[in-house]
């Protein structure tokens, strides 16, 4: 199939916005002028790299984003192909209406979720990436996972959560969210689950795509309030280490309650621990698998610790938990893949998590200082313990969140509010969910001064 001629590209190199997210708008533009329609193949980043006098670096960026926005698709071995072109419109009598850029192409992203992928140290990423393809292939498929994976599993959540557990106990999945979508499964369809409000969405949605009914879970500045869970739940999923995403820390006495709550009235609790290892103020308080191995499922995630690269998690539960997981993989056919698995034991093997762990846990708690100083330069506060990724900012009310995180995106920043992460009625809490991780130091210091400019022409709360 032959490429499609490409319209001449104009980039700003001297401009503000990346140049990889130049090279994707102008794509975009040659899609809507009909340059390029559906189907066509466009050029390899290499070459069309080569002909705009660009790093191959670049092109690849804007190809990704094309591919994540669905305007493009990969084939292997084929190449890329256009798979969506914006319909074109007459246009309107009078001037064209103002639309707000989308939030894809902000130049620097805020919102929580994303590792610090700046401070993995390379070498050790590589090593391990070779160490993983020196194993021999898998003639069969291990649905509960790699056992070195499983070793490495109950060493690192022995050292740093403080939760023992045997390699046989320890259950591969292919991230948090997969793993809350497995579980759900292994309970009564149309059963009630409580979900932390404000929670997890994607965990509500995985639940509640399983045919279980969802019912909302109260939090505080200290988490879930355990006495106002309802009655007559299957389930409960929870954050205690550092709740999502108001940041508090569930006290050991709510936890103890939980768990004897779970026993008395037979109910699972789903404990996600998505960033428990990051802490830097007091030593942990003991996991709820560890307080009721019993009546708790434990799960971790590579994915806020290292990169989504690896695709990898573990759960860790009571053995009925474990056999119904097992059972629906084997009925689904569907299992962890094991490539993400190899690479963490690899860099596990050799202390590499370990001073990977330091070198996060050094750079976020500098990262979260600086957060909390700019902000509270013009006479706002962060909450949240001080743990994890993000840090909440609170607002007056959704009004005032919505403007702030509309003013930002104008300056190229996108931010996130507490109202997405409510399902039911209005949001209670108005605020920013104001991520830390993601960027780099340089984009980080030039992304808070804007952000605190935004925030004092409104008033705390």
């Amino acid at each position: 199939m032959d490429v499609p001629d490409i319209p001449p590209i104009v980039l700003d190199r001297d401009g503000a916005a990346p140049l990889g997210v130049q090279l994707a708008a102008a794509l975009r533009s040659a899609a809507a002028s009909g340059v390029l329609r559906a189907g066509d193949r466009l050029p390899s980043t290499r070459s069309l790299a080569a002909t705009l006098g660009l790093s191959r670096t670049v092109t690849a960026a804007a190809y990704e984003q094309l591919l994540a926005e669905g305007w493009v698709t990969g084939r292997t071995g084929s190449g890329t192909f256009v798979t969506a072109v914006p319909a074109v419109t007459a246009p309107a009598a009078g001037p064209p209406p103002t639309v707000p850029a989308p939030v894809s192409a902000a130049l620097i992203d805020l919102r929580p979720g994303t590792p610090c992928v700046e401070v993995l140290d390379r070498s050790a990423w590589r090593r391990a990436w070779r160490a993983a393809a020196d194993a021999v292939p898998d003639a069969e498929p291990r649905p509960e996972g790699l056992p070195e994976f499983g070793a490495a599993v109950v060493e690192h959540l022995l050292r740093h959560r403080g939760l023992p557990a045997r390699p046989a106990e320890v259950l591969g999945t292919a991230g948090s969210t997969a793993a809350i979508a497995e579980l759900a499964r292994t309970l009564p369809r149309g059963a009630r689950v409580a979900v932390e409000e404000p929670g997890y969405r994607r965990a509500a949605r995985a639940l509640a795509e399983a045919g279980l009914e969802i019912v909302p879970a109260r939090v505080d500045a200290r988490g879930l309030v355990v006495d106002a869970l309802p009655a007559g739940t299957a389930a409960v999923y929870c954050t205690p280490a550092h709740q999502f995403p108001l940041g508090g820390r569930l006290p050991a006495a709510r936890r103890m309650a939980l768990v004897e709550r779970a026993r008395a009235e037979g109910f699972l609790i789903i404990e996600d621990d998505y960033d428990g290892e990051l802490r830097y103020d007091v030593a942990p308080l003991p996991l709820l698998a560890a307080l009721g191995p019993d009546v708790v499922v434990h799960l971790g995630t590579a994915s806020k610790l290292l990169t989504p690269t690896l695709g990898t998690g573990w759960l860790v539960g009571p053995p009925a938990v474990r056999a119904a997981v097992l059972d629906h993989r084997d009925r689904t056919g569907s299992r962890p893949s094991p490539a993400g698995q190899r690479v963490f034991a690899a860099i596990a093997a050799h202390g590499d998590l370990a001073r990977h762990l330091r070198r996060l846990r050094r750079e976020l708690a500098g990262r979260r200082t600086a957060v909390a100083a700019a902000i509270g330069a013009v006479g706002h506060a962060v909450t949240g313990d001080a743990a994890g990724a993000h840090v909440v900012v609170p607002l007056v009310d959704a009004a005032a969140e919505r403007a702030v995180i509309a003013a930002a995106a104008d300056r190229g920043i996108a931010l996130d509010g507490l109202a997405r992460h409510h399902g039911w009625d209005h949001p209670r809490v108005a605020g920013l969910v104001l991520g830390y991780a993601g960027p780099g130091r340089a984009d980080l210091a030039r992304a808070l001064p804007v952000v605190a400019d935004v925030l004092a022409a409104h008033p705390p709360r």
